[in-house]
């Protein structure tokens, strides 16, 4: 089961008690899937299709929880894949449209506060929603059919302190968001504090694992360094060796060169502790450096 499943799931299991919540779930839900189809009154109708039995299932609890109306329920193959369509008639379908605010009013729904308003963002995610595994990377999505859909559903998410992106991608509009504690912020707005604690651990151990990374490329690089630096201090001492000028080098440079002679993998530091008297690192460093330079002037 993906991420996304969980997190739907999760959602299922703590569907809304006030009948304003209820609405506003299923106002985001027809939003997303749902088809007005008006002739006469006796005639009019309401769909909401969708490929998944859950959503479908869902989406019947709540119709029959907030209005109580008859709702014909059927299946159907189209485009290689099987829809569950819910479908009410007549005056119900009428009241019910205007209800959830299906002609595209959606300025007139009862969002005034915190808890309609999460609930507005749970019901678009349980259709159109998409969550990448945080193991891998940080990708939130709900994809809607028009630009004027997307831009109220982003005004909900932003009263949450959540700005999300909005593209456009094959002629629908896609919501995102690409950072990680602002995904997190989101499953908290849609009480989904199992799915919260995961991503939470993931982070923390993808933070862990490239701070480590950081520190061995970091120490890695230092001691390539080092052995690059060694190696041309060698260099340098057995180029002045094979000329014969070593033996004519003040006796503390000639003891330091015999000392990285010996010693060529040791470090700066610990080399000083060899000479007598003992040297500093800054002292051992700089006494190499006017090896080096008495080589470059020969």
């Amino acid at each position: 089961m993906s991420f996304s499943q969980d997190v739907k799931q999760e959602i299922a299991k703590k569907l809304p008690l006030r009948r304003k919540d209820r609405v506003s779930f299923l106002a985001a839900m027809f939003m997303q899937q749902g088809m007005r189809n008006s002739i006469t009154e006796k005639e009019a109708s309401i769909w909401f299709v969708t490929e998944k039995s859950e959503t479908a299932g869902i989406c019947f609890t709540l119709l029959k929880k907030t209005f109580n109306i008859k709702i014909d329920c059927s299946s159907g193959n189209s485009h290689h894949s099987e829809n569950m369509k819910l479908r009410i008639r007549g005056k119900e379908a009428l009241e019910l449209s205007e209800a959830v605010c299906l002609d595209g009013g959606y300025e007139r729904l009862d969002l005034s506060d915190t808890d309609s308003r999460r609930n507005f963002i749970k019901g678009a995610f349980m259709c159109t929603g998409f969550l990448n595994d945080p193991k891998n990377s940080y990708h939130f999505e709900i994809v809607c059919q028009t630009r004027e859909k997307a831009d109220f559903l982003a005004r909900q998410m932003e009263y949450f302190d959540v700005r999300p992106g909005v593209i456009c991608r094959k002629k629908h509009f896609v919501i995102y968001i690409k950072d990680g504690s602002k995904i997190v912020d989101m499953l908290g707005v849609m009480d989904a504090h199992i799915a919260l604690m995961e991503m939470e651990n993931s982070r923390i151990l993808k933070g862990m694992r490239n701070s480590v990374n950081r520190r061995v490329n970091c120490e890695t690089a230092n001691i390539s360094k080092t052995v690059l630096s060694a190696r041309k201090q060698i260099e340098d001492i057995k180029y002045l060796q094979s000329t014969g000028k070593l033996k004519g080098l003040s006796p503390a440079l000639r003891q330091m060169a015999e000392l990285r002679l010996e010693n060529p993998d040791l470090p700066l530091y610990e080399l000083g502790q060899l000479m007598d008297p003992p040297l500093g690192k800054s002292g051992v460093n700089h006494r190499l450096r006017k090896l080096g330079e008495i080589a470059r002037r020969l």
